[in-house]
């Protein structure tokens, strides 16, 4: 999506569609407009305020309202966006207002729109901001996935998007805010597509192609391995090649590495995804109703493949290292079994209790393949265990670490970013869960805090640097009749590394 800033009068504004904020109003005798939207009453002789007053228009929130006319504007026409009443505008009304009317403005039959959302007060939220969320909102509202269906739904034509800002001192902080949002929604819809994808397309030689095509288009600036199955073996990662043992498909370790801190030796900051493409539990198989949905397993390496198209395009002066751990879990003659005892790339033994805890050890190997970068931070991302969803339910993501500094800017990147985490303990009295008979440690610790133990798990193999663990099983996909993937924690993991940038500029004396 093309994007402009324009500080221009609103009313002269010559678009096809101007999108403009109304609140909802106590009673059908007032009216509550913003600013910019006084102007455009004043120049259609109090169209909206009337329409408003009159209760013609229902300023509900997220409630769309289109007028086909736009007497005294340069606009051929209104959308009008409901956000409810002006108190109880903060940032979820304020994103739910913007989602309906970004999906309303795709549907209509035009090839520019401006809007005027970024007009909206909210409370800690400046202009760049509500730019970047416009522009993340819009690709997301844009994105389809069709590609397997003999008649696929029309591309909107909707091509142009313009910003209205009354401030032109704001103007520089909407055209940055505004290309982050649209790096991060198209890194967002790129990992839905991963996610949405099937398992007998996305494998994970496929999740290795991508990563190769992702370092071809980036002319140089990101540069990309790929361990195979014999290099593993080499290796001596014995926990990911267990996981992969029962499938046709070969295992691949993905490593992306991207330079760009002045400072070549800057130490990295490292994302790990949980890449199993399909999980049917291995011998300890999963019941079969909604077993279609383990296709989204490997979320947390769709969620570090948008976070790198998203970073190609921001280009952020941070020397960053992306590892993707992919595999496929099946229940051949030669997966492995409950009481099998395997050997990890660290060294340790792992007695499997049950082989459908299977991303931990994928996981693990990646986590110990990490320590050769000498990290500044490493940050994993799986769709690990049904507890977080029983925890937290579909809304935050759930958050362990070894390092509360590390914590705290995960916290803080999710509340800016509105892509939010919940950090849970990690203390040593749940380690002796995971407690073996027969093994160094088992690959689960019980019912009881599944998804701490399983943190506690990954923590063994992250001993030598910072490190936090993001459990995205409850928000990494919907359900139900809007089954598919929802892109997250891409806007998460983006701003953390942004503010990474941030701090290394301060801390250099930048500007």
């Amino acid at each position: 999506m093309e994007f402009s800033v324009q500080t221009a009068n609103p009313a002269k504004i010559e678009t096809a569609c101007l999108v403009v904020p109304i609140y909802k109003v106590p009673d059908h005798k007032s009216r509550d407009l913003l600013p910019a939207v006084a102007k455009l009453d004043d120049a259609s002789e109090q169209l909206i305020g009337q329409l408003v007053a009159n209760g013609d228009v229902d300023a509900s929130l997220a409630n769309i309202q289109l007028l086909p006319y736009a007497p005294g504007l340069g606009a051929e026409r209104l959308l009008l966006v409901g956000l409810g009443e002006r108190e109880k505008c903060h940032e979820t009304a304020y994103l739910k207002a913007l989602d309906a009317a970004m999906t309303a403005l795709l549907k209509l039959p035009i090839d520019n729109a401006s809007v005027m959302l970024t007009e909206v007060p909210l409370a800690d939220r400046d202009t760049g901001w509500k730019a970047r969320k416009v522009l993340e909102s819009i690709e997301r509202a844009s994105y389809r996935f069709d590609q397997f269906k003999r008649n696929p739904s029309p591309a909107p034509s909707l091509t142009q998007l313009n910003l209205m800002i009354s401030n032109a001192a704001d103007a520089e902080a909407a055209r940055q805010g505004a290309h982050q949002g649209s790096a991060i929604g198209q890194g967002i819809n790129y990992t839905r597509t991963l996610g949405n994808l099937p398992g007998n397309v996305c494998t994970p030689s496929y999740l290795a192609d991508q990563a190769e095509q992702l370092g071809r288009d980036s002319q140089g600036a990101l540069d990309v391995d790929i361990l195979d199955e014999e290099a593993l073996a080499e290796l001596g990662a014995g926990a990911l090649l267990s996981v992969g043992r029962g499938s046709r498909e070969p295992s691949r370790l993905i490593v992306m590495r991207y330079n760009g801190a002045e400072n070549a030796d800057e130490a990295p900051h490292v994302l790990i995804g949980k890449g199993i493409t399909f999980d049917t539990g291995g011998i300890s198989l999963k019941a079969g109703e909604g077993m279609d949905e383990m296709k989204f397993d490997m979320g947390g390496a769709a969620s570090v493949f948008g976070t790198v198209k998203a970073l190609l395009t921001i280009k952020p002066k941070l020397n960053l290292i992306f590892i993707v751990a992919a595999a496929e879990n099946m229940p051949d003659g030669a997966a492995t079994k409950p009481g099998d005892i395997i050997t990890t790339l660290k060294g340790l033994t792992v007695e499997v209790l049950n082989t459908d805890a299977e991303g931990r050890l994928v996981l693990c190997d990646a986590l110990t393949y990490a320590e050769r970068f000498k990290p500044a931070s490493v940050v994993d991302i799986a769709t690990l265990t049904g507890a977080a969803i029983i925890a937290l339910g579909h809304h935050a993501t759930g958050l362990l670490s070894n390092d509360d500094d590390l914590a705290l800017d995960l916290l803080d990147a999710g509340e800016a970013a509105w892509d939010r985490a919940w950090h849970l303990p990690l203390w040593d009295e749940y380690q002796e869960q995971l407690d073996s008979n027969f093994a160094d440690l088992a690959n689960i610790g019980g019912r009881p805090a599944g998804t701490i133990t399983a943190a506690c798990f990954l923590s063994r193999f992250a001993e030598h640097f910072p490190w936090a663990h993001l459990d995205i099983a409850g928000t990494a996909w919907h359900s139900g009749k809007q089954k598919g993937a929802t892109g997250r924690p891409v806007g998460l993991l983006t701003q953390y590394l942004l503010d990474r940038e941030n701090d290394a500029q301060v801390e250099n004396g930048d500007d």
